[in-house]
């Protein structure tokens, strides 16, 4: 049993590896697509592609981790080394990403595949063993909450500072740079995110029983077998993350060029990043109050409700404002409470089968996460492309639609999809029959263990 400081020294430890990753991922989501476009001059259907590839390779790369983690057995658990193992990798790949030499447009077209490839690649190695790690620091619901709860308020302190600070860096050490402003941005964000993998390294560590033997790769891929309410969960995975990154994705361009008020991309980005904290940190009082599916439902349509009133607002300072600190509130109740809700379907999976595969679920979760950032951020491209967008140009009304469609309509058709898709989630109405068989289960393995060896 963990002292009070043990517990927060283990949920500090959990959340900063969230803030690491996100001082990376909200680079990519924000800016990553502007960088290449109106920077490195690369063409948007170009971007579209090399998102779309990019992402479903590192989609396999997901499944391949999880595979990993599954047959990892060491000294410190099996998720914990990947902190260890993999920070450098991600801090280096993320400096690279944004520094594309001028080698011509097919050079800089291949560089930016390498980098950006690579680069995924690094993230998997840190962010699925980030989930897969949970079930084993804690068998306790509510805990369980709490340390996603941490995470998430973590992330969005991440999130926050990249969305606030990151233009302000460029400008600053760029001296009219943009090329050189984001790179050494990058370099800074980086190293803070390597640094902060080896603290949660050092304050992390799983306790919870894990079943220790060989796992095949079919064994794994079994324990899916009749996990609706996991299905449920992952589809919804599509919709949910997927409003929220093709309207991040679109940020820069809706603000510039729709609204003509370039200077308030910094202002909304932080909003939509630090709002959400306030969400977050009321997510554990009200989940002690609702089922998890409830309170997602209640985010949903404050996140929905937001989303609307920025469509109504048009070119409305005051409006847009409000709806994206509305919006900001809804995301943080509903990203913390997904986070929590992670790893109860791994518990029906191996109340249903007898077999424990947190890696390989955590990686399906991540690679559909992926598939999802790889589908957006084409689809962005793609309507770019459709309408007729020109960087750094007066944009066309077709243009200027094709935006407002990636920023506003589209995620708010998507968000209501996904309130579809967890009507259907029934998981926490039998929860605590599902963690207690399984306690019980884990009792009984441990006094049988106990008689063989004293035979």
């Amino acid at each position: 049993m963990l002292t009070t400081t043990g517990l927060w020294r283990q949920r500090v430890g959990y959340g900063v590896s969230d803030l690491a990753c996100n001082l990376v991922w909200q680079m990519m989501t924000l800016y990553l697509m502007f960088y290449y476009t109106d920077v490195v001059g690369l063409a948007a259907v170009q971007v579209s592609l090399l998102f779309l590839v990019t992402r479903f390779v590192d989609g396999v790369a997901d499944v391949a981790m999880g595979v990993i983690i599954d047959k990892t057995n060491t000294k410190w658990g099996k998720s914990r080394p990947y902190f260890l193992i993999g920070a450098i990798p991600f801090g280096l790949l993320a400096v690279l990403a944004f520094y594309v030499p001028d080698v011509g447009p097919a050079g800089k077209l291949i560089y930016a595949y390498i980098t950006y490839i690579g680069l995924s690649i690094a993230y998997t190695m840190v962010n699925i063993p980030m989930a897969s790690i949970l079930p084993s620091l804690t068998s306790d619901m509510q805990e369980r909450t709490t340390l996603a709860t941490v995470r998430i308020l973590f992330s969005f302190v991440g999130a926050t500072a990249v969305s606030a600070l990151t233009l302000p860096m460029v400008k600053v050490f760029g001296h009219g740079s943009q090329a050189q402003g984001f790179f050494w941005t990058a370099v800074i964000f980086a190293v803070v995110a390597t640094l902060l993998f080896f603290v949660t390294f050092k304050n992390v560590e799983e306790k919870v029983k894990i079943r220790q033997e060989k796992v095949t790769v079919k064994q794994s891929f079994s324990a899916l077998k009749g996990n609706t309410q996991w299905y449920l969960f992952a589809t919804n995975i599509l919709f949910m993350w997927g409003s929220y990154f093709i309207q991040q994705g679109a940020l820069i361009y809706y603000f510039t060029y729709n609204v003509g008020r370039a200077d308030l991309v910094s202002i909304v980005a932080s909003i939509g990043s630090f709002v959400p904290l306030f969400g977050t940190f009321i997510t554990p009082f009200f989940a002690r109050m609702m089922y998890k599916r409830t309170l997602f439902m209640i985010a949903s349509v404050i996140n929905l409700l937001g989303i609307i009133i920025m469509l109504i607002a048009n070119v409305n300072v005051t409006g847009l404002i409000t709806g994206s600190v509305i919006a900001a509130l809804g995301y943080g109740l509903r990203q913390a409470i997904y986070f929590s809700m992670q790893a109860d379907p791994v518990d029906y999976g191996e109340w249903k089968t007898g077999i424990n595969a947190t890696g390989i679920m955590m990686a399906l979760n991540g690679f559909i996460g992926k598939v999802t950032f790889a589908v957006a951020g084409a689809v962005s491209g793609l309507l770019l492309t459709w309408g007729h967008y020109v960087p750094n140009q007066t944009q066309t009304s077709s243009a200027l639609f094709a935006i407002k469609l990636s920023y506003l309509i589209i995620p708010a058709g998507m968000v209501v999809v996904s309130m579809v898709i967890m009507y259907f989630y029934s998981l926490d109405k039998i929860y605590p029959k599902i963690r207690a068989e399984l306690d019980a289960r884990y009792k009984q393995e441990d006094e049988t263990a106990k008689q063989s060896a004293a035979i």
